[in-house]
């Protein structure tokens, strides 16, 4: 080869060298200046996190330490049923360790298959709820709320409602005791009432009006004492339900008739409408005629000289319906909420010179509900009510006879 151009090539490969190692030397200093910048940034990301983490462990622990001051059992379950976590009020309420209920069944948690129902019963549905009481020494009732998360599992919330019933017992026993110990002396007052009101026509006038009005206030007080122990027995559940198939078509009409008389004196015509078909249920005859009765002796009070209220009685594919439609004044929106609470009134400037106990509706909800039904009312003011319960169907063979 050409010397002169072995001296070129060497040359050119010189300066190719240099060149190299002058960028790697270049190139070093900006990699290791960007790697200087970019460690504070990975420190501090995980200082963040870390922080974070801090924070979240801290609030986690804070709503921990809330919920057992408050007295509420959290309990984490998971979708096979066995329990992931569970704080100090849950382990105390369930007479157990908080440390070894974790990894166990919910069936060896709680001991109760009836838990064990309310929880897969959230888990198939999203939520449940139950009251029962705890096989402990303390024996705690335990209102039970359970809830399926987003992830499968489900929350158990578990809330001690002991003192409460308690409480609702001694009330109970209470007013049982007080209406029996009344009913004696209403009773006797009740007949006096009536004796002197046979002989009121040879008595002043003045004298007479007395004695009637004494013999409509003890009528009231009597009453009341009846429905207070009516409404004792239902809530206590001692009040068993004979049950039977019942014509509610049947019923509406002798509930009609036994207060037409009442509807008679109010000047109030009674309507009863039940033509097609008529719903047969399993229940209580009587205890539905008392509810069915409640409501029609209300609307008949409410409602002015002239007017007319219609029992009708119809029937869908799951339920059969009985509504008790008036034209009277109407309820207040704001009231309709509280018409079915015992001893509720409306406002006593509409319904001055209208008796009544307020037991009469809170009767009626509980005999319906106690039949797995349910009750309610719509209402507009200077158009009228509609009180109205619905109850399951027996049946294909119960659900519905031709007739009326």
């Amino acid at each position: 080869m050409d010397p002169v151009a072995l001296v070129a090539l060497g040359s050119v490969g010189a300066a190719a060298l240099l060149l190299a190692v002058g960028l790697q030397r270049g190139g070093a200093p900006r990699a290791a200046r960007a790697g200087a910048r970019a460690a504070p940034d990975a420190v501090q990301a995980r200082a963040r996190a870390a922080a974070a983490e801090e924070r979240a462990t801290a609030a986690a622990r804070d709503v921990g330490v809330l919920v057992d001051l408050v007295g509420i059992g959290v309990v984490r379950v998971a979708e096979d049923l066995t329990v992931v976590t569970a704080n100090e009020t849950a382990a105390r309420l369930l007479a157990r360790s908080a440390a070894g209920l974790p990894g166990r069944s919910v069936m060896e948690a709680f001991t109760d298959h009836r838990l064990e129902e309310i929880v897969q019963a959230a888990l198939r549905t999203g939520a449940a709820a139950g009251e029962l009481t705890i096989r402990t020494t303390d024996a705690p009732t335990l209102l039970v709320r359970a809830r399926r998360t987003p992830g499968g599992d489900a929350w158990l919330v578990l809330e001690d409602v002991s003192e409460l019933r308690r409480l609702q017992r001694i009330r109970t026993e209470f007013i049982d005791n007080l209406a029996h110990e009344l009913r004696t002396p209403l009773t006797t007052v009740s007949l006096l009432a009536e004796t002197l009101a046979l002989d009121a026509a040879q008595l002043p006038p003045r004298t007479a009006e007395r004695i009637a009005k004494i013999e409509v206030e003890t009528g009231h007080l009597v009453q009341m004492v009846n429905e207070l122990l009516d409404l004792s027995k239902i809530e206590s559940g001692s009040a068993a339900l004979v049950l039977h198939d019942v014509d509610l078509a049947r019923l509406a009409n002798a509930t009609v008739e036994r207060l037409s008389l009442f509807a008679e004196r109010q000047g109030v015509r009674l309507v009863v409408d039940a033509e097609g078909v008529v719903p047969r249920v399993r229940g209580d005859e009587e205890r539905l005629g008392q509810a069915l009765l409640n409501l029609l002796h209300n609307a008949v009070k409410f409602s002015p000289t002239g007017a007319e209220v219609l029992v009708r009685v119809a029937a869908s594919e799951h339920e059969a319906v009985v509504a008790v439609v008036d034209h009277g004044p109407g309820i207040p929106r704001a009231a309709l909420p509280r018409v079915f609470e015992r001893f509720y009134k409306g406002d006593r400037a509409r319904t001055r010179g209208v008796g009544g106990t307020g037991l009469g509706l809170s009767i009626a909800r509980h005999v319906v509900e106690a039949h797995g039904g349910r009750i309610w009312v719509e209402s507009e003011e200077g158009i009228g009510s509609t009180f109205a319960f619905a109850l399951p169907l027996t049946g294909p063979d119960l659900a519905a006879t031709p007739g009326a």
